[in-house]
């Protein structure tokens, strides 16, 4: 059975119409409705008076606008900027509409464009876009020598990204904006971090950045094991020895899905969030004064999307996304919790909990007896001064528990 390709997402650029390959063209001529911003749209000639649509707010709206076009039979042409599979509407529309519905013609992404201008690998740098996204995404990717390419949202963005690196010691950090690349107005402004005053900015640009930490100033890594430092916390805190062993437990893939049961201050699942950007979590926590410090270390670590929930672990999990794994560091005595998280767990997906206490050890052991798994004591010991001297200090000893969904029933 053949498949009408109805759909149409054709990148454009800055130089408009005339700069569309002949096949995004043809698309072009035949739509019978074109949908685009009002800058795109604009493009087209004064004497077009095929029916045009406007994205909308919120962007949702205008997604179901467009499946519901699927059923009148008509060609429809969207256009959108650069690649529209990179951070692009294609991104989303492809979520709702099968491919085999879709044709996508892209022109050179923002990326590629600064890249050429730049000199720069695009495999080599980061890549971010904070259209649409809290601003604090910014944090994950500032380390030493990071070069940064960055999706403005408008043109008050490279004076915040300034800001973020000037506050965060990286203000000798080099950034370059590039305006409207590809047309005849495209410019590119250039200064430090610390010394950006530059006021007018054109709306579409892109921001490049050349991170360059101050005297002293230490990265931050991505592999588990933050500093304690790192984190605002109440004493309820992962320690980073203990943490990087559980992080390595949980073993984190992209696009996996964490609960974190009695979250603390969040530092399990931020770290969990850090290890790729298609992390997902969620931070569970009853204390609503640690609410505080969870909200505040996922800003300032580069995680503000890290979901997070005020309440008693078995009143609420009851109802959330099905995870892939699970961390318990508290309430491991709550009755209940372990059905209701191993039945929520994905098949083949991962449960590991932490406990310092004699009555947690017991809870634990009962676990195991049901769907086994392996016991980790671990005992961490810190050298700090005694008198003029330095000595040993162990911090409480932590058993840590792993099981995998799916082992009870081979063994």
């Amino acid at each position: 059975m053949t498949i009408m390709k109805w759909l149409s997402i054709i990148g454009i650029g800055e130089d408009g119409i005339d700069g569309l390959s002949k096949i995004a063209v043809s698309l072009l001529h035949k739509a019978e409705i074109i949908i685009g911003g009002e800058r795109h749209l604009a493009m087209l000639p004064a004497d077009d008076n095929r029916k045009k649509i406007t994205w909308k707010s919120p962007f949702h709206s205008s997604i179901q606008e467009i499946i519901n076009l699927r059923s009148q039979g008509k060609l429809v042409c969207i256009l959108a900027s650069g690649d529209p599979i990179c951070y692009g509407v294609g991104t989303t529309i492809i979520k709702h509409i099968p491919i085999s519905e879709i044709t996508i013609i892209p022109t050179p992404s923002a990326f590629s464009l600064a890249c050429s201008r730049l000199g720069w690998n695009l495999i080599e740098i980061e890549t971010l876009s904070l259209c649409g996204r809290p601003v604090s995404l910014l944090q994950s990717y500032v380390y030493p020598g990071a070069k940064l390419l960055i999706l403005s949202a408008g043109a008050d963005t490279p004076k915040i990204v300034s800001e973020i690196l000037t506050k965060r010691g990286y203000g000798n950090s080099q950034i370059t904006v590039l305006e409207r690349m590809g047309g005849i107005n495209e410019r590119v402004l250039t200064d430090i971090a610390k010394n950006w005053h530059i006021q007018e900015i054109a709306a579409l640009n892109t921001i490049a950045v050349e991170c360059v930490a101050d005297l002293g100033i230490v990265g931050l890594s991505r592999i588990p094991g933050l500093p304690d430092s790192a984190f605002h916390h109440d004493g309820q805190l992962t320690k980073r020895e203990v943490r990087a062993v559980t992080l390595s437990a949980l073993a984190p893939l992209p696009g996996e899905l964490l609960w974190d049961i009695g979250a603390g201050c969040g530092s399990i699942s931020i770290e969990w969030m850090r290890s790729n950007v298609r992390c997902q979590a969620i931070a569970i926590e009853q204390n609503s004064n640690r609410i505080n410090y969870i909200t505040d270390n996922a800003a300032a670590l580069g995680t503000p999307n890290l979901q997070i929930i005020i309440g008693k672990s078995p009143e609420i999990i009851q109802n959330l996304p099905q995870p892939d794994a699970i961390f318990i560091g508290g309430g491991v005595t709550a009755p209940g919790l372990f059905d209701i998280c191993w039945n929520a767990l994905k098949n083949g997906g991962r449960m590991v909990a932490n406990v310092v206490t004699l009555e947690g050890e017991k809870t634990l052991f009962d676990w195991y007896e049901k769907v086994g798994g392996n016991f980790t004591r671990i005992s961490i010991q810190r050298a700090e001064p005694i008198g003029k001297f330095l000595g040993w200090k162990g911090m409480s000893q932590v058993t840590q528990w792993i099981a995998y969904k799916g082992e009870e029933e081979i063994n």
